[in-house]
């Protein structure tokens, strides 16, 4: 039987005032003091985490039955945490210690770099040293991620595992970004390049062009959206205001905490106002149509 070590790479900031979600915030475009948009920030993170925790047991009963039907491959999962600067990772312990008791153990490293992709690159490259045959990586400000993308992220990177060169699964944010990414080790890939493309693209295309470059296969899963901005934020509250009320119809873990600190703030309902730049209906709108009456 092979063991097959498989790792969440989790990217998170500690949530300090006015270094946290800054685009929520009347210090940039937003509406909300530094203080609510890094508790708001602080919630999201951790509903992310307990979602990730419920997905890698569901995927560590799942392999188990596989082993006991005859599989050959048993998966086991380790969820870590990237921080920086590395002074933060105690800031974390404590974060989470003060929570309460988790479900899992949780690993908290820090990345390091010039940019963005080489904090990315690091914390692979130190998750890779772990011994990790496969990583799925993703963002802490995600409250509409679901145990499902979780367990069909891992599902595809086994899938791509089997390949001779491995491949790239990516599920894209709203916003011409990605919000999960990942790779099995045999895979020749890393991030250079992509979040600071030399020639302008935003990253969901720069992932694909750089692994066409190299011949690699992509698999493409659900978009899972992030909150950067404002209108971010709008639509996230619907979703999760839909996800609390379809948790235990869903059997999902829902994002509650991000759902309880909408709610004090004020924002845990969205309306809008009447819009009219919508296609003309004067020619279907009637009123014997409105009344049920055939026309």
């Amino acid at each position: 039987m092979r063991v097959r070590k498989n790792a969440l790479l989790l990217f998170s900031k500690v949530p300090e005032p006015g270094l946290v979600k800054t685009r929520l915030t009347r210090l940039k475009d937003g509406v909300f003091k530094p203080e609510v948009a890094s508790a708001l920030y602080h919630c999201m993170f951790f509903d992310v985490v307990e979602i990730c925790c419920a997905a890698l047991s569901k995927l560590e009963a799942q392999s188990k039955e596989y082993i006991a039907n005859g599989g050959e491959v048993l998966d086991t999962y380790e969820l870590i945490i990237s921080t920086t600067p590395p002074e933060n990772i105690k800031v974390m312990h404590e974060l989470f210690e003060e929570s309460g008791t988790w479900p899992r153990e949780l690993v908290i490293i820090a990345d390091t770099g010039a940019s963005f992709d080489e904090h990315y690159n690091d914390s692979f490259n130190q998750t890779w040293e772990r011994g990790a045959e496969c990583i799925l990586s993703m963002g802490a400000d995600m409250p509409a991620l679901t145990e499902r993308d979780v367990i069909n992220g891992f599902n595809v990177v086994h899938e791509l595992d089997e390949l001779p060169q491995g491949g790239i699964v990516l599920s894209p944010d709203q916003a011409m970004g990605v919000s999960i990414v990942g790779w099995p080790r045999k895979t020749n890939f890393d991030h250079t390049g992509v979040y600071y493309n030399p020639t302008g693209l935003t990253v969901l295309p720069a992932y694909i062009q750089k692994a066409r470059e190299r011949e690699l296969p992509v698999r493409y899963i659900p978009a899972v959206p992030d909150i950067d901005t404002m209108g971010d934020l709008m639509h996230n509250v619907t979703l999760v205001e839909a996800l609390n009320y379809c948790a235990p119809y869903d059997n999902n873990t829902p994002p509650w905490r991000t759902a309880d600190a909408l709610k004090q703030i004020g924002w845990d309902r969205i309306v809008v106002p009447p819009n009219d730049l919508h296609d003309p209906r004067e020619h279907i709108d009637t009123e014997d149509s409105a009344s049920g009456e055939e026309s």
